[in-house]
């Protein structure tokens, strides 16, 4: 798998620290795109900007660089999920052989579309200033470029979910035959844990997000991202969609 887990290193422990390590990526990639403004037009359906292209800017510069990707190889990694999956083209480049660690029957689970709708309708208002600059393209790329991150963390569900099933079959295989997904929503929740992340994602964004310069006042702070905004983040969405992508998995496990 792409965070460097072979079939044989798949471990819980191995699982947390590919998380940990997409926290600094989910963080540096909401600087980046705090870097322009809401360049609104972009996610204007209306405005026709590219010719014989129905729908916004970003949905075609998103689509177009799915396309290329995809003839890279990008999608026959399990961690991957496309936004536009429909017609994509196959891979031109030899296959690299990832681990198949993952249940079949959940595998090919994808919710990228609320992902997509959360990032565009809800997070980008939280952190992105007004105005529009015309850097569409760099902007649609810096989107892409926070949406897939996004994506595959949450995504890392389906990994977390296979992990403690192995771990505990006598606990999960019950609720799963019933298809009881709030006794499985129950057995996925640690508080502990979760407040923990919050905490952590939130001192990364007061660490990774400041502006520095000589002459700062040390106790005036001032962040490309709020800091707050990364922790409501991961509570409101990355956190509950993971596990909606956990549920989602273990009722398909026994499939």
């Amino acid at each position: 798998m792409a965070e460097g887990i072979s079939g044989s290193e798949f471990t819980l422990d191995s699982i947390r620290k590919a998380l940990i390590r997409q926290e600094d990526v989910i963080v540096f990639s909401l600087i980046e795109r705090a870097r322009f403004p809401m360049n609104s037009a972009l996610y204007n359906p209306r405005l026709d900007l590219v010719p014989g292209f129905s729908g916004p800017l970003v949905d075609f510069i998103v689509k177009e660089t799915e396309a290329v990707q995809a003839k890279a190889g990008r999608y026959v990694n399990p961690e991957e999920n496309p936004f536009f999956p429909d017609n994509l083209p196959p891979s031109m480049i030899p296959n690299h052989n990832y681990s198949q660690v993952l249940h079949p029957g959940g595998a090919s689970i994808n919710i990228n579309k609320a992902i997509w709708d959360m990032y565009l309708n809800q997070l980008l208002p939280l952190f992105v200033d007004a105005g529009d600059d015309g850097n569409y393209a760099s902007t649609a790329a810096s989107d892409l470029i926070c949406l897939q991150a996004l994506s595959r963390r949450i995504h890392y569900g389906k990994f977390v979910a296979e992990i403690k099933f192995r771990d505990a079959p006598n606990d999960y295989e019950p609720p799963i035959r019933a298809k009881d997904t709030d006794v499985l929503m129950k057995l996925l929740t640690d508080e502990r844990v979760e407040k923990m992340v919050k905490k952590r994602v939130e001192k990364k964004a007061d660490v990774f997000g400041q502006d520095v310069n000589a002459s700062n006042n040390a106790d005036i702070k001032r962040y490309k991202v709020d800091p707050s905004v990364v922790a409501r983040l991961y509570d409101e969405w990355v956190i509950p969609l993971t596990k909606l992508v956990e549920v989602e998995y273990l009722i398909r496990r026994l499939d």
